[in-house]
């Protein structure tokens, strides 16, 4: 497998919208500055089209991470 990881230091994700992040059009933009596709994209491919995983890793007001796990053919 490949393991990719990105992260930062910044604000974090609250815990209250972690579940909702991967899923298709949720986006805590103001109405109209955001189709919330992103992250649910990324997910279908990574998950749905290549069989790998995607993981999300988080402490509000410190950090994120984002965790892409490839299997290798």
């Amino acid at each position: 497998m490949v393991k990719v990881r990105v992260g930062d230091n910044g604000m974090g994700i609250p815990d209250s919208i972690k579940q909702k992040i991967l899923q298709p059009f949720f986006t805590t933009k103001p109405t109209g500055q955001g189709t919330g596709l992103g992250l649910s994209l990324s997910y279908d491919i990574v998950i749905k089209g290549l069989g790998g995983e995607l993981k999300v890793e988080t402490k509000e007001g410190e950090f994120a991470e984002f965790i892409v796990i490839l299997p290798i053919a």
